[in-house]
């Protein structure tokens, strides 16, 4: 099997609004693929259709091997996922949602043993509170309860939405070791996460959506060499009159930092020299010029028109670029 998934040509409208346009996902076996993108980009709604919970309006989809017809229905098993907040039924135990959920998901080819339950648990770090009822539970404890869920499908496939967004440090730790644990076993990961630098950490490859398209798809280096020039953090004693003094250089990016820290640098040598010289003779104090790399979170706010003057990333922008993360 050459891909774990397979999504080709995605489209979902909601009346007049496009939330997905023409979206390709390709993940192949073994890897653990980022999915990111501003709130609205069409995420969630994305791994839905995958997980078989919304209706696609077109496209096709292929499931460990199996095609997921275009009306809802279960995905193939093998396949699971932890899509927005779990929901369990607060009266019972963790212990009994799980019972039950095995229940529902079980055929004559496939039946959940009580043991398996007991050992997800303390996988997640639930095994001392397997009986308590999940009313009583933390919203950290029930994202670790959802994760106890999926387990029990073994899956080759796992879809996660911002599973870590409820954690504790600790929690989401243990929810980078695991899905590092999946994936060395052969299986396939999508993470949707808002913590570039987790995907960043995690992920060999990744799709940055932005509003219902694929801006990138490909491996984390191949958008590493996306940052045109040398990057730098540059502090000055007047940062508005040194982003006005960049304008006369458009081969040069300067723009605030995301953490306002200070001004993000990117230009060839010769450029950032000559704009060096000019701010000291304009009366502006240069404090410090750190270079550095360039991350994952200007690169994501350039690519989805965040993050100012973007004209160096335009090639990546194009509908016949390829799709398929190798």
């Amino acid at each position: 099997m050459e891909f774990a998934l397979e999504a080709l040509g995605v489209s979902k409208h909601f009346g007049d609004c496009g939330a997905l346009r023409r979206v390709d996902l390709v993940v192949r076996p073994g890897h653990l693929h980022g999915l990111v993108g501003p709130n609205g980009a069409g995420k969630t709604t994305l791994l839905r259709i995958l997980l078989g919970l919304v209706r696609r309006d077109g496209g096709t989809v292929r499931l460990l091997g199996h095609d997921l017809d275009l009306t809802t229905g279960p995905a193939p098993r093998g396949v699971a996922g932890l899509v927005d907040t779990p929901a369990f039924y607060p009266y019972l135990s963790a212990r009994q949602n799980l019972a039950l959920l095995a229940r529902l998901d079980e055929d004559d080819r496939s039946r959940v043993r009580p043991d398996a339950i007991d050992r997800v648990l303390e996988r997640v770090g639930l095994g001392a509170r397997a009986d308590d009822k999940a009313g009583s539970y933390s919203a950290g404890m029930r994202q670790r309860l959802g994760l106890a869920a999926v387990l029990l499908r073994s899956p080759q496939l796992l879809l996660l939405d911002e599973p870590t967004s409820s954690l504790d440090p600790a929690g989401a730790r243990d929810v980078r070791a695991l899905a590092r644990a999946l994936v060395d076993t052969g299986a396939a990961v999508v993470l949707s996460s808002h913590d570039l630098a987790e995907v960043e950490d995690l992920c060999t490859t990744l799709t940055i959506l932005d509003r219902g398209r694929v801006v990138f798809s490909g491996t984390m280096d191949a958008l590493r060499k996306l940052a045109p020039g040398m990057g730098g953090l540059l502090r000055t004693s007047d940062d508005r009159s040194a982003l006005a003094l960049a304008a006369k250089w458009p081969d040069m990016t300067v723009a605030p930092a995301a953490d306002g820290s200070g001004l993000e640098v990117s230009a060839v040598m010769a450029t950032l020299d000559a704009y060096v010289i000019a701010l000291g003779r304009a009366g502006v104090a240069i404090r410090t010029l750190e270079p550095r790399g360039r991350t994952l979170e200007w690169l994501f706010l350039q690519l989805t028109g965040q993050g100012g003057d973007s004209a160096a990333l335009d090639a990546v922008d194009d509908p016949k670029s390829p799709a398929v993360a190798s």
